[in-house]
């Protein structure tokens, strides 16, 4: 037996009109009609008397109405208990570059997620053109994309262009990262001079739109050294500092924690005056979560923390 057609009946036996049944349940009137025939036809019964003053229950009619009430409460009632022991799940998504105050306040986020509750998030580190694609194309929902500050009128005008949102998170210069055991941490004053016989660590897909690779190759990855180990994420520039002094890698400056786990230190360079920029994306359209602000007010702390 069709629900629907049993549905159709009741609430027709309430209006006792097919013209205000087929108005309450948004379907037209033949195709009531045609329903409330073949409940009939199915059942071997006449379920109403048909009349110039309405549609009224036959005695048959009134036990099928009457029994059809109780399945229906019993159908509703079975959905909402089933809908009630079901939590949407919840989501969090975003794109950014690989920065270890960033990683710093995912982690702190992740603990503050309520036990029990459904959730997946999301964690993608890249480079700014990839996280611009995740945010705009592939439904990751917050972005941070890092950039020197001399493309900042660039940035802001392609990211007006493509309706998004955008907020400075913090302007810093790389510091050195290096092995503490490293002759260079013994230096009072570290120069460029100081890299050239060093094994520089560096990230192999710095990005900036529209500009070609070399002119970025020649900005963002300065010739420093003869020597260069390209990697993709930051768990093994971490294992290549903590084991091999001789190597050295430009950052955003990093949490101390991290610094004593693998053993290693931080210095600035006064030769290096560039100035980048981390900047928080989404779109213009798209409001923050509970999750996002959640994530962004960790975020802030744990910049301040770290970068100062």
């Amino acid at each position: 037996m069709n629900l629907l057609h049993m549905k159709y009946a009741v609430v027709v036996a309430e209006t006792n009109s097919i013209n205000k049944a087929a108005e309450l349940l948004y379907v037209g009137q033949p195709t009531l009609s045609r329903a409330i025939k073949e409940l009939e036809s199915s059942l071997g019964v006449t379920l109403f008397e048909r009349s110039a003053k309405g549609m009224f229950l036959t005695p048959d009619g009134e036990t099928f109405v009457r029994y059809a009430k109780t399945v229906l409460e019993q159908v509703d009632s079975i959905e909402d208990l089933f809908k009630k022991s079901r939590t949407e799940k919840k989501r969090f998504s975003i794109s950014v570059p690989r920065a270890s105050y960033i990683t710093e306040a995912f982690a702190s986020f992740s603990k503050l997620l309520e036990k029990g509750t459904p959730a997946e998030l999301f964690y993608k580190e890249t480079n700014s053109m990839r996280t611009l694609r995740n945010v705009l194309q592939e439904n990751y929902k917050l972005g941070i994309v890092r950039y020197a500050e001399n493309y900042d009128k660039y940035y802001k005008t392609m990211m007006e262009e493509k309706g998004l949102e955008f907020e400075l998170v913090t302007k810093f210069r790389y510091v050195l990262l290096m092995n503490e055991e490293s002759e260079l941490s013994k230096k009072e004053e570290i120069t460029y001079d100081d890299l050239k016989d060093k094994i520089e660590i560096a990230h192999a897909d710095p990005y900036v739109p529209s500009i070609p690779f070399a002119q970025i190759k020649k900005e963002e990855l300065p010739d420093n050294s003869d020597r260069r180990i390209f990697v993709f994420e930051r768990a093994s520039q971490f294992e290549l500092l903590s084991q091999n002094p001789e190597t050295f890698m430009w950052v955003s400056s990093i949490p101390k924690a991290l610094l004593k786990r693998y053993g290693l230190t931080q210095r600035t360079v006064e030769e290096n005056r560039r100035v980048y920029k981390d900047v928080l994306i989404y779109r213009k359209d798209y409001t923050l979560s509970a999750l996002d602000n959640l994530f962004i007010e960790q975020l802030v702390k744990a910049k301040r923390e770290v970068l100062g």
